[in-house]
């Protein structure tokens, strides 16, 4: 009895130290995308929801508009304040990649996320979680030439950004026909003018792949229904929003490419946690998509996605 009220302390104890050791543990997770803007939000969401299960410390941290100056400085200064672990995306290598490789030098274990897969690894990360864009891309493209498409436009609403410029590279590599890539901001009235005058000049354009489904695809969507093509042209989008999942639905939309970025927030934080209680940590990159979502799942999809999960 009394061996075995031993071992019933010290294993309590032992657990007690580990719960306080986690709640200890800090992780700092620094994005290009802003915690409002809806495909971000849902990546927050996962990073809270691991934060919790887990009872780790996280702060999120993203600069207000895409400037890869402003989030090179988020880097460092999170550096600065030696956490356990660091989660990054990494949308431009050159301008990240010295602050990447000083929190690394610094002994902070790394994690990449959402972009930067064939950078991950050379700036000294872990691992990443994320999809391959050019891969998906490719894919979108290969399916939407299998509708039918032969001339196409991909709306890129941050030329520049690398994972958006490899989107629009394996579209065009695996549609194979005529691609134009219309470079637009994020104004909504921009993208929805832009993409009118563009189908109004050459009426051949039958297909068009937008890069984000709330930031392109809603209002590329709205575009097709001003002039009444919508249903006409094929057109679908990368990630998921609850409106464009259901035109899918409806079929004024033929498909999304979910890269399910409420795992890219979620897993990062839960592998870094799991390491600082168990030193564990995947071999290897684990790929969060793509997933085409048509028709037939949009239904199921749509709750999650307007609840903040997909």
């Amino acid at each position: 009895m009394t061996i075995a009220r031993t071992v019933g302390a010290a294993a309590l104890a032992s657990a007690l130290m580990a719960g306080t050791a986690m709640a200890d543990t800090q992780i700092i997770v620094v994005s290009h995308g802003q915690a409002a803007d809806p495909f971000w939000s849902v990546v927050v969401n996962g990073v809270q929801e691991a934060a919790r299960d887990y009872d780790v410390q996280v702060d999120y941290r993203a600069p207000e508009t895409f400037d890869m100056v402003a989030m090179g400085s988020l880097i460092d200064a999170a550096v600065n304040q030696e956490p356990y672990g660091l989660v990054v995306s990494i949308p431009d290598a050159d301008a990240l990649g010295p602050s990447i490789e000083r929190a690394v030098a610094a002994g902070i274990r790394v994690i990449s996320m959402n972009s930067g897969s064939d950078v991950s690894a050379q700036l000294g990360a872990l691992l990443h979680v994320g999809q391959e864009e050019y891969d998906a891309g490719l894919i979108a493209g290969e399916r939407l030439a299998e509708m039918g498409g032969t001339t196409a436009i991909c709306i890129n609403q941050e030329v520049g950004n690398v994972a958006l410029d490899l989107r629009c590279d394996g579209f065009a590599a695996g549609f194979g026909g005529d691609v134009t890539v219309l470079p637009v901001t994020m104004d909504p009235g921009e993208i929805r003018s832009r993409l009118m005058a563009a189908i109004d000049v050459n009426p051949d354009i039958d297909t068009i792949l937008a890069l984000g489904a709330s930031t392109a695809g809603e209002p590329a969507l709205q575009a097709l229904e001003q002039i009444g093509m919508a249903g006409e042209i094929n057109l679908a989008s990368f990630d998921l929003s609850a409106t464009f999942l259901e035109a899918v639905a409806d079929g004024k939309a033929v498909f999304a490419i979910d890269q399910q970025q409420f795992l890219q927030g979620y897993l990062p934080v839960a592998f870094l946690a799991l390491h600082a209680r168990y030193g564990l940590m995947p071999g290897g990159n684990v790929p969060s998509g793509p997933n085409l979502v048509t028709a037939d799942e949009a239904p199921m999809v749509v709750e999650l996605s307007a609840r903040g999960i997909r």
